[in-house]
């Protein structure tokens, strides 16, 4: 089976935090939107979140075993995993398109606030992910996410996402060049 992720799933160094997978597919998967919002008021930040809706979202397909997938609902606590088709996958790569495909997802979600904003410390960890596979990969993921303009902190200093892994000074750069004209317009 495989699970899309579309967040912080997509940096390897923070999903290996949860559990072991396959190796991670570059994909598009159509007829989902992601958004940055949060679940209850108890976040102190506000994560990604993923809907079915007209839209495309970027991430990848990670190859699971049953006794994994455990690990991976847990890490996605207050989300629902549905499963998804093949059909809606975009890829140059191969899968095995007869395995279910699961996505975390939830329609329940407020947008962030200044007491759950947008962390820079998950923004790095996701577009970190990103960089790694391509800097048009990049680009798309900030292109189709809803919601740049929220409440932001940047917390680099002091990291308030507990899974921030794999963020090297070098993305840093390209990231915050990369968000430049986003923040510029919110």
């Amino acid at each position: 089976m495989y699970i899309f992720g579309y967040g912080s799933l997509i940096n390897a160094s923070s999903r290996q935090l949860t559990g072991q997978t396959g190796d991670a597919i570059p994909v598009v998967a159509k007829g989902l939107v992601r958004y940055w919002g949060k679940i209850d008021d108890s976040y102190i930040m506000s994560p990604l979140i993923v809907n079915q809706g007209e839209g495309e979202v970027s991430g990848v397909l990670l190859q699971v075993d049953d006794n994994e997938l455990p690990n991976f609902d847990r890490r996605e606590a207050g989300y629902q995993r549905i499963q998804i088709n093949a059909n809606q996958i975009e890829t140059e790569c191969s899968f095995d398109t007869a395995q279910p495909i699961w996505v975390y997802v939830t329609d329940n979600y407020q947008q962030p606030c200044s007491n759950s904003p947008i962390v820079q410390s998950y923004v790095d960890t996701v577009i970190a992910g990103c960089l790694d596979i391509s800097e048009q990969f990049a680009r798309h993921f900030i292109e189709h996410t809803v919601g740049w303009h929220c409440p932001y902190e940047n917390d680099r200093q002091a990291p308030k996402y507990q899974r921030v892994a794999g963020v090297k000074p070098h993305h840093q750069v390209s990231i915050d060049k990369l968000l430049t004209p986003v923040f510029a317009l919110s």
